[in-house]
């Protein structure tokens, strides 16, 4: 089929790299290079870099709003669009210029957790399992009916960095296998069970040692790798990435052996961590140059 690809982060591309090994991609839409590093030159997307890499002519519009980028949309005349974490809402007349419509490649099993952050707020809420949903897109955040679903486990030791790189390859093999069985039925979303996913804010990040071991757990691996769940270590902030549920009571923040510390109930025995300035590291190698304080805050 004649196809169009639209995405931005890492997450996308595996899912192009799928699609173009088997189909034609006519065109890339990415996100505009940004400015970043430290000379703040500006930075093509992953999906930008991995295009140029497969030979594919890539469009970085700052909207699709104006009649003229709808235009040049549209004539491209394709069967379908698979949108994956694009960042740009698409207009009317972009969703119904593909023959097939628009597909979206969506990590979370809809309607639970539509919106920016599904990844991050399912580990964070502590939800059994997650999966992959392939959505017709229409106007409304992430509302569309679903053509097709995979499953997956989170387990007590995944990280949003984990459960991320897991979810994007499933969601490349799922769009594949969705392709080739075009067109499909739809099933809309269920009205209950609704959720949103709103994007995480740095004002979360902060540990607050008097929630129960559970959900400070969930909030390092949720926040793991970014923004990361932080406490203070002193007069040092530290990021906390990888933790498990222990054993222990304390005061909460209290360092009780290790580097394990009492919460509000229970404990959490840090894995990894990241002090400032410095590469994340086990807990076993910050300790050997690092003497805990008795209260962490």
């Amino acid at each position: 089929m004649r196809v169009i690809f639209m995405g931005t982060p890492d997450f996308s591309v595996p899912a192009l790299r799928a699609i173009a090994a088997e189909h034609e991609v006519v065109a890339v839409y990415s996100q505009p290079p940004r400015a970043a590093g430290r000379g703040q030159k500006p930075r093509p997307s992953p999906v930008h870099k991995a295009a140029e890499e497969l030979g594919l002519p890539v469009r970085t519009p700052e909207r699709l709003k104006s009649p003229e980028d709808q235009a040049e949309f549209a004539a491209l005349q394709v069967d379908v669009a698979v949108v994956v974490a694009y960042g740009l809402i698409l207009p009317q007349p972009v969703l119904d210029a593909p023959r097939l419509g628009c597909l979206n490649i969506h990590a979370s099993l809809l309607p639970r957790w539509r919106g920016a952050a599904p990844i991050h707020r399912a580990i964070m809420a502590g939800d059994s399992e997650t999966g992959v949903a392939i959505m017709q897109m229409e106007a409304g955040l992430d509302t569309g009916p679903v053509l097709a679903e995979t499953r997956t486990p989170i387990t007590a030791e995944d990280t949003t960095a984990t459960l991320h790189d897991r979810l994007s390859a499933m969601g490349a093999e799922l769009i594949v296998a969705t392709l080739a069985r075009l067109p499909l039925p739809a099933t809309p979303q269920a009205e209950e069970g609704v959720t949103y996913a709103q994007k995480i804010d740095k004002a979360e990040a902060r540990i607050d040692w008097t929630q129960t071991a559970s959900q400070i757990d969930r909030q390092i691996r949720a926040l793991s790798p970014f923004p990361g769940a932080w406490t203070m270590l002193g007069s040092e902030r530290i990021k906390l990435l990888q933790s498990r549920v222990v054993q222990g009571s304390g005061q909460p923040g209290e360092v009780l052996s290790g580097f394990t510390i009492a919460c509000g109930e229970g404990a959490v025995e840090i894995i990894t961590a990241q002090r400032e300035g410095k590469r994340p590291m086990p807990a076993s190698e910050i300790l050997r140059g690092l003497t805990l304080p008795k209260h962490l805050g």
